[in-house]
């Protein structure tokens, strides 16, 4: 399992394309290279490049799933009292073979590939499915006229019909560098091209994918691609944008930033880019931030801008967002570069200008975006690993260091402030020095071509010496100073150029702080490091698909050595199988010398029965009279270890009241749950036990500071655990769980949960923290467990407990890995009709408030709208969201009759008010037991809910990626739970939801809400072979099914549950839908058909909770439906798993009670609950036994 990685991509003086990924170690040659470039530009699914040519490609990465694009024309008949449906028709009608709209001619063979990269999947097929409901055979469907609404029953009036015919083409030149074929008229072809740029894919999200590219050519005009996205990964054509000058080159980022450099030396700025107009309205022009020397190379980041002028000086834009892409002032950074990228998160790298180095920004936040150091990147090549050895032997001898270059090594060194450009002698060039050079290189290179590499500082300090015991000006290489071999060059630690000017070292200061392989520029001895072809000089970086972690190290900045990897090969010798073994050892034999030390003492009597810690504190308690408020309170936790060194606690809360001292105390072995309330005032904490879950009034408490509540959090968990027994990370059986917050939970059930002759009430179970953020959880019963975060990144379970705010003995040493989450933060902008001035924010007395939540009880405005807690940091601005449901105008606006209604996007006569969604992306950077399974984003997952079976064998899980394609994940073993690689199922439309049984029978839910079953699933056909269509209940539209042993749930989208009668292992698909249940958000269904869903509107003592676990029971063989609901603790769940609970118990015993919701219905809340006591309060039920 790989950590996530991005790359970095680089040029070299000779055209060769390299990456460097940013959990890697060594620059990797492009898998194609038949093709020398002048630059490119990457983002995360691919890159653009020129040629020498001039010519522009693409270089699309591989993926499991497949880039497929469905053609698609119409078959059109009219009716004719001759012959019936037929082919000829009326002069006004449209053509027989047509677009939808009908405007159109397209015939079948008038369909060609775009390109050479393409080919086709299939031939022609026709679409037998209209809206999820399969048609007549034909795929015949019906209308009075064209254009007309049709449906798929013939009826009496029916005179013409159509059908839709498809055809899938797919991509198929990945990766390598494919070439753009312009089909543009000869006399309007591009002139070759000089410079391009890649970005914009944040501008919107329609269609998927989408890029925005910019091309400059020789002749110094624009052109932009249009219609680059997934589907299209090389667009149409090239169009030409006008500009105020000749432009020599562009940089695109990744929202609405596009600046590009004229041949006069100044920079104009693209004005007007959104998501209805990607190419932009107007230019502004920038004037250089030097008079005598103008831009010659500028590049721009989410909301940065960097330059470099001619004079090679880097250059900093303040002030830039994206209401003001100009910004207001340039600010001048230390050191000279040839250019300058930004990358995602701002992260900037350059070129230096003598060396020919590759540097990276250090420093670079959200709050110092200009950053503090340049640090060069000393990765080697993939190639050079081999070499190491050999050339460790030769460099110590000694033996390169004529006095030619002894001389030319300290001047360089004393000159560092002013280092020589690449015209100036930067290599010995006297024959001598040339020749022994030839003599010991495996092949010899010009002498210009050795210039300027590092060299490893141990080897570096071995070499001089050796060779200086005649010079005093390299007795510097003796110094201590020089044992660092990652320390940085003294020049680089000033930030901005007002600050100090450039300082001029000397040889002393210059030792007391760096290496000589620091520098950089040793031509010889580095040389044989890198074997027959020398380290490469870089002529240019893109840094625009590679996303640097700020809270995980790099291995950029330490170049390998003969002896690292010696010891990297020694390293790695060592298996996490021995690693293990040794573990275990070394614990056996601790244990064996614990016991025979204490087997002297046995006989003496223990002195202390038990001991008593204590810790107190202040917090604050949402006290449970009325008026409910916040007041303080002092806390304090007592922990008794009894004589079997087992440890209890009990939480004791002191308050005032009417001026005198009072308690409540809670025992840590009865508490259910520790949670964290989702609180923008208050650092906030919930303490649920089962008696105060039946009255949906936990204990809450909250802290002064966010680490003060972790600090409680974590100690009050682990006690919990320590009452109750458990330790180490969950087991195989573990039901899973995630709230609405996104934290992750986990319960060990007992066998009396799902039956016995007394069954445990699920508000009994207990559930503990564990590290991470998730959007939604799946698990088997082997231990593979796999999450979706909010931005549908997949990652998988490493085995490990704890993370996040569990730290110390509460969390693994090992398994725990940084995890990060986006999700995005919604508010309303409300307006209403009036007839003076049209839709305004003046609103009547009794509307919602103008800027509002969703139900528009509560006012958001943009500047009052925080993060949902104080772990989250915005990412983004604010943005309006073309996504809603139902629909949206150009603008963003939704239309209704009035406020609440239903919405929708097209203004009407009817429509007096409107609304629009603003968005705005938030991050969490927490810790837990997860590692992202890159690189395909997913929607769902299913994994198949497998008890006995072998620890080698393959487990088969299913999943919908976020675009809708169903993927099935190859190589998933119980050893290797992450899997090796997805293979793609064909599907003829987006996909919501997919669940595999235990026998592995897939059903699958479509985006337009209808239900498929895959057949002929198998281990030895993992895929199947086909999707058959199962009919909605009662034209529900469906969100979610679940496949248990062989019981088969579905939910729609109004909330209702339905089990799949007539299931039999030679009828998979079932006959008819039975209602069970209505006010559910989510349910599981278990390995052995057990019922657990999350319910809404749940009656409780106080209020209506949403998000409660609810266990059905009473489920059996003969009653797989089952008979009641039991409730579990309520509020605030989003997600369960118990597809993991295979844990067999005794058979048999029914409770007699028969409650068919969970919930009060929308209908009859009150009523329902008049006729009967709370079912939560009495979660013992009575039960009796069935002879099986």
């Amino acid at each position: 399992m790989a950590m996530p990685s991005s790359l970095l991509w680089a040029v070299d003086i000779f055209g060769r394309v390299y990456t460097l990924s940013t959990v890697g170690q060594y620059w990797e040659l492009c898998k194609d290279t038949q093709l020398e470039f002048k630059r490119v530009s990457a983002v995360k699914q691919c890159c653009w490049g020129i040629a020498c040519d001039h010519q522009v490609y693409t270089y699309v990465f591989s993926g499991d799933v497949p880039i497929r694009y469905q053609e698609e024309t119409y078959e059109n008949q009219r009716w004719n009292p001759v012959g019936g449906f037929c082919e000829k028709l009326l002069p006004s009608d449209r053509w027989q073979w047509s677009d939808v709209s009908g405007l159109k001619h397209q015939q079948l063979d008038s369909f060609t590939l775009p390109s050479p990269h393409w080919e086709w999947e299939s031939d022609w097929y026709v679409d037998e499915n209209i809206g999820g409901e399969p048609t007549e055979k034909g795929g015949w469907t019906y209308a009075i006229d064209f254009p007309s609404t049709y449906t798929k029953d013939k009826k009496w009036n029916s005179c013409v019909r159509r059908r839709r015919w498809i055809r899938y083409r797919r991509y198929k030149s990945r990766d390598v560098w494919a070439k753009i074929v312009s089909h543009d008229e000869p006399n309007q072809l591009p002139d070759p091209f000089n410079d391009i740029s890649v970005g914009g894919w944040e501008i919107t999200d329609e269609p998927l994918g989408r890029l925005s590219v910019w091309a400059v050519s020789l002749q110094g005009r624009l052109w932009y691609r249009e219609n680059v996205c997934h589907h299209n990964p090389e667009g149409s054509t090239w169009s030409l944008v006008s500009t105020p000058g000749e432009v020599v080159q562009i940089s695109c980022g990744p929202y609405d930033l596009l600046w590009a450099t004229l041949w006069e030396g100044q920079a104009i700025v693209r004005e007007g880019i959104d998501r209805n107009n990607p190419q932009g309205i107007s230019w502004s022009i920038v004037e250089s931030p030097s008079s005598e020397n103008g831009i010659m190379h500028v590049s721009v980041g989410v909301d940065v801008v960097w330059c470099v002028t001619k004079d090679r000086k880097v250059w900093f834009r303040r002030g830039v967002n994206s209401h003001n892409p100009c910004g207001t002032s340039w600010i001048e950074m230390v050191g000279e570069m040839m250019m300058v990228t930004v990358g995602l998160n701002n992260q900037v790298w350059g070129i230096g200008c003598d060396d020919r180095a590759i540097y990276f920004r250090q420093g670079v936040t959200p709050n110092e975006l200009s950053g503090k150091t340049w640090k060069a990147v000393v990765s080697g090549r993939e190639s050079d690993r081999s070499q190491t050895g050999s050339s460790t032997s030769l460099l110590s001898a000694g033996c390169f260091f004529t006095d030619d270059i002894q001389n030319q090594t300290s001047a360089v060194i004393q000159g560092d402030a002013d280092p020589s450009s690449d015209t100036e002698p930067g290599v010995p060039t006297s024959p001598a020095s040339t020749a022994l050079l030839g003599a010991a290189a495996s092949q010899a290179e010009t002498s210009a071509q050795l210039t300027l590499d590092p060299l490893p500082s141990e080897q570096g300090e071995a070499t001089a010496a050796s060779a200086s015991s005649e010079k005093d000006n390299l007795e510097m290489n003796k110094s201590p100073g020089n044992s660092n071999p990652s320390a940085e060059l003294q020049w680089i630690n000033i930030d901005l150029k007002e600050a100090q000017k450039h300082p001029v070292l000397s040889v002393s200061s210059f030792a007391d702080t760096s290496s000589l392989s620091s520098l950089g520029v040793f031509s010889v001895g580095a040389e044989e490091q890198y074997g027959a072809d020398e380290h490469p000089l870089w002529a240019w970086v893109s840094g625009g698909g590679c996303l640097v972690d700020l809270h995980s190290p790099l291995k950029w900045f330490t170049a390998p050595s003969g002896l690292s990897s010696s010891v990297q090969s020694l390293s790695l010798s060592i298996t996490p199988a021995q690693t293990a073994a040794w573990r275990k050892q070394i614990f056996q034999q601790l244990s064996e010398r614990t016991k025979r030390e204490l087997e002297n003492f046995r006989h003496y009597e223990q002195a202390i029965e038990q001991s008593v810690w204590v810790k107190t504190g202040a917090l604050q308690w949402w006290r449970n009279w009325k008026p409910h408020k916040w007041m303080d309170v002092r806390v304090a936790l007592e922990q008794f270890t009894g004589s079997d060194g087992m440890r209890d606690s009990i939480l004791f809360i002191y308050y005032m009241y009417h001026e005198e001292k009072k308690y409540i105390h809670v025992f840590l072995n009865e508490v259910t749950i520790i949670v964290e309330v989702l609180n923008e005032a208050k650092h906030s904490f919930a303490l649920y036990t089962p008696e105060r879950t039946k009255q949906r009034w936990p204990i809450r408490l909250a802290a002064t500071t966010e680490q003060e509540m972790h600090d409680w959090l974590s100690l009050l968990n682990m006690s919990c655990c320590e009452s109750r027994r458990i330790q180490g990370p969950p087991s195989h059986h573990a039901i899973w769980s995630v709230t609405c917050k996104g934290d992750i939970f986990v319960s060990e059930p007992s066998p009396e949960l799902e039956a016995g002759p007394q069954l445990m009430p699920c508000d009994q179970m207990f559930w503990r923290q564990v590290g991470g953020h998730l959007r939604l959880i799946e698990s088997n019963s082997r231990g593979v467990v796999w999450g979706i975060g909010h931005d549908h990144t997949a990652w998988v379970y490493t085995g490990g407990y704890g993370g996040g705010f569990i730290q110390g003995l509460g969390s693994s040493a090992d398994n725990i890995y940084t995890q990060s989450d986006v999700k995005c933060v919604y508010i309303y902008e409300n307006q209403r009709w009036n007839p003076v001035t049209g839709y305004s924010s003046r609103g009547l007395p009794t509307d919602r408030y103008m800027w509002s939540d969703a139900s528009g009880l509560q006012e958001c405005t943009k500047t009052n709208t925080k993060p949902p807690s104080p772990q989250w940091s915005w990412v983004s601005d604010w943005y309006i969201d073309f996504s809603p449901a139902g629909g949206t105008d150009r603008e963003g606006w939704q239309y209704a009759a009035d406020f609440p209604a239903s919405y929708h996007g097209h203004k009407t006569m009817k429509d007096f008010v409107r609304r629009r969604r603003w968005a705005r992306k938030c991050k969490i950077v927490t810790n837990g037991p997860w590692l992202e399974v890159p690189p395909v984003t997913l929607w769902d997952i299913s994994i198949i809910p497998s008890s006995d079976a072998d620890d080698e064998e393959a487990v088969a899980l299913w999943a919908i990626s976020d675009k809708g394609d169903v993927l099935c994940r190859l190589g998933v073993t119980q050893q290797n739970p992450a899997g090796t690689s997805w293979l793609h199922v064909g599907t003829d439309q987006p996909f919501i939801s997919i669940s595999i049984g235990a026998f592995h029978q897939v059903w699958a839910i479509a985006r337009d809400g209808s239900a498929f079953y895959r057949g002929s699933v198998s281990p030895s056909k993992p895929a199947g072979d086909c999707w058959y269509h199962i009919p909605s209940p009662q034209k529900q539209k469906l969100k979610q099914v679940s496949v248990g042993r062989t019981s088969v749930f579905v939910l729609d989208k109004n909330g209702n549950l339905w089990y799949r009668q007539g299931i039999t292992p030679s009828y998979p698909q079932g006959s008819t839908w039975d209602h069970v249940s209505n006010n559910i958000r989510k349910m599981s269904i278990g390995p052995l058909d057990q019922v657990w869903v999350i319910a809404d509107k749940v009656q409780g003592s106080h209020s209506l909770s949403c998000g409660t676990v609810c266990h059905r029971t009473g489920v059996q063989p003969m009653e797989p439906k089952g008979l009641s609901w039991d409730y579990g603790i309520g509020g605030g769940w989003e997600h369960i798993t118990v597809r993991g609970n295979a844990t067999e118990a005794s058979r048999g015993a029914v409770p007699d009670t028969t409650e068919e919701n969970p919930a009060a219905s929308k209908e009859g809340e009150d009523e329902e609950s008049k006729g009967k006591t709370e079912h939560s309060k009495t979660p013992l039920m009575l039960l009796h036994t069935i002879q099986m």
